[in-house]
Order: C-alpha cells, then structure tokens, then sequence
C-alpha cells in the first residue's frame, strides 16, 4: 500500500511541474482568439454596430468599438500574462455579457445546470472558461506578471507571501 501512495505522488508531482506550461498554452491559444476576433470587430466596426444595434444593446458603435478593443488589448495582456487576473476578469465580464446578450446564447447560458451540453455548446463558452480559468489559477510561472513580480517584490516579502 506504501508502495501505491509513493507511485501517487510521483505521478501527482509530474502532472504538477505541468500546470504552468498548461497555463502558458490557454494563455497563448486563448489570447491569440481573442486578439483574432478584436481584430475582426475593429477592421469590420460597421458591421459588428449593425449587430450589436439588431440586439438593442444601448449606444451600439460605442459598444462594438469597446468590445473590440477588450478583446483585441485584453487578448494581447492575456497572452502576454499582463495584469493577468484582472484581464481575465474584464474577458470573463465581456464574455458572460455576450453569453446574456445573444438570445440564443442566453438560453444556453441559463441551460448550464438543466441542459449542460447547450451551455459548453455555445460560442462563447471556450473563451469564457479560459478566461475563468486564469482569472481562478493565475497565468503561471512563464508569465510576465511572475517575471515581474520577482524583479519588484524583494526575495524576503516573496517568500513571506508564498507561505
């Protein structure tokens, strides 16, 4: 039975030096999406206000233009790992408002419990989730806010606010 637990632990040691490349990676793919569809909404601003109007969201150039430059600066920071939680919180914000703003979307997003297969089913739902995911378990260690951090936060208050 030791023997087991040794094994265990040895395995959940391995799987553990794997979370920050795992970070890394929804950072890079994720934030490259989310700079791809900023992109697209700037340099097609006309037509996301059209949308956005269609959906009667409240001032929709000025909406079209905010939700472009979210995605496309945010996606950048969180590719990046800049200010990571709080641009995962801003993309998170952005994508639960488009979950609420699309009336299919909506049924999904209130199909979460009842009807799960809607609610991951949906556009939104992979950029919501790795938005949450970094908001809830930070960029990791190849991130510059890590970088950054231990370059301004001297050696001693670093490991004072590890324990």
């Amino acid at each position: 039975m030791n023997k087991l637990v040794n094994v265990y632990a040895a395995v959940a040691s391995a799987l553990n030096s794997l979370q920050s490349p795992l970070l890394l990676a929804i950072r890079l793919y994720w934030g490259f999406q989310f700079v791809q569809d900023g992109w697209g909404k700037l340099t097609h601003l006309d037509k996301v206000t059209d949308f956005f109007a269609s959906l009667s969201l409240p001032a929709p150039h000025m909406t079209a233009l905010a939700v472009a430059l979210i995605e496309f600066g945010g996606g950048i920071f969180f590719a990046l790992g800049i200010a990571s939680r709080l641009t995962s919180l801003v993309l998170f914000v952005n994508m639960t408002m488009a979950y609420l703003s699309v009336p299919d979307d909506r049924v999904n997003f209130s199909h979460i419990f009842s009807k799960p297969e809607d609610f991951y089913g949906a556009s939104p739902y992979t950029y919501w989730f790795a938005a949450l995911l970094i908001l809830i378990l930070g960029p990791g260690l190849f991130a510059l806010d890590t970088l950054l951090k231990s370059r301004l936060v001297p050696e001693r208050e670093h490991a004072h606010s590890m324990a």
